[in-house]
């Protein structure tokens, strides 16, 4: 069995807006391997919530449009499987989500145990194994919701189950956005900057949290974020997106060690410092509507030629399993 769970190839993909069709994913390529967690960083507007959303199939119909690439799970088409399908066999269980805001997450007219009785009513893997019947899989459901909200450090879990959003914390929230998504048993946890609404010490237990069950349910993460302190906390590998384009994919160790595309090494200099203080990357991200041509990147790099502005570089490997897309890559291609 080969370690690929979801390898993305070529998507592109285009939304319409009043001012035009804007390019949001440019040929994207990923891959995520079984039990890895997979960085997903980049400036807002990058792609990567589109990018997200995308395998998940929950694009907005009626303003976007794939224009190519393949998504495959587990060798599965992804694209080309109906709504349906996607429903009933993957998004949810299969491929589960943790969303940015737990404080938006839940109903607040309900408790948290009946939303997650619901949830377990049409995602429950004993579904898929059957020999039950309905009262006895409520019990199992209910033993396991109870065994994973200890697991994700929940005190008094049936406590928390009878009580209502509001009258948990925001990290108390998050654990529980945490075991809905592990629940149905899923290979693949889409985390879309899961901590962002958190206070530091809490998003500390959240990240060790979630590398602990993936190294102990082998689930893969594909983990976006904005702050590459917690990539590096989290991520086995990170991939680089800049414009709607992956810029560079490493090992995190190879990664902080030897960033080699422009955009990636601007990026890490403007992480705040005693020595050299707050630095930004001088110019603008692009408009989407009328992108520049060949690397999006180009027109904010000083390393940029001709061959730059009129296409794109290909993935060109410099240490092992790394990758840059650059004409004119940091140190020396091996």
């Amino acid at each position: 069995m080969t370690s690929e769970l979801i390898a993305v190839r070529g998507l592109r993909i285009s939304f319409a807006s009043d001012a035009g069709i804007a390019r949001v994913l440019d040929g994207v390529d990923l891959t995520i391997n079984r039990g890895e967690i997979m960085g997903l960083i980049g400036e807002s507007g990058c792609g990567k919530t589109t990018l997200a959303r995308a395998i998940l199939g929950i694009l907005p119909r009626n303003a976007s449009r794939i224009d190519g690439g393949d998504i495959r799970f587990e060798g599965r088409a992804l694209l080309d499987l109906d709504e349906a399908t996607l429903a009933a066999e993957i998004r949810g269980r299969r491929i589960a989500y943790i969303p940015q805001d737990p404080f938006t997450a839940f109903n607040p007219v309900f408790t948290i145990g009946t939303q997650i009785a619901d949830l377990m009513r049409f995602k429950s893997p004993l579904l898929r194994e059957g020999g039950l019947s309905a009262r006895e899989r409520r019990r199992a459901d209910h033993a396991r919701v109870i065994d994973l909200l200890r697991q994700v450090q929940l005190p008094d879990p049936e406590g928390v189950l009878r009580k209502y959003p509001h009258e948990v914390s925001g990290g108390q929230r998050q654990r529980l956005m945490i075991a809905m998504a592990l629940l149905p048993e899923p290979r693949l946890v889409i985390a879309d900057e899961p901590t962002t609404a958190l206070d530091v010490t809490v998003q500390a237990q959240i990240l060790k949290l979630l590398k602990t069950l993936a190294r102990d349910r082998g689930v893969a993460v594909l983990f976006t974020t904005h702050d590459l302190g917690t990539a590096y906390e989290i991520c086995d590998r990170i991939t680089v997106m800049y414009a709607g384009q992956e810029a560079e994919e490493a090992p995190v160790a190879s990664f902080f060690d030897r960033p080699s595309h422009p955009y990636t090494r601007k990026l890490l200099d403007s992480l705040p410092s005693s020595e050299n203080g707050i630095r930004g990357i001088p110019g603008e991200i692009p408009r989407l509507v009328d992108p520049p041509p060949g690397c999006r990147f180009h027109p904010r790099c000083d390393r940029a030629s001709e061959v730059c502005r009129s296409s794109r570089p290909p993935s060109t490997p410099v240490a092992e399993a790394h990758t840059v897309r650059c004409h004119h890559p940091l140190g020396d291609v091996t």
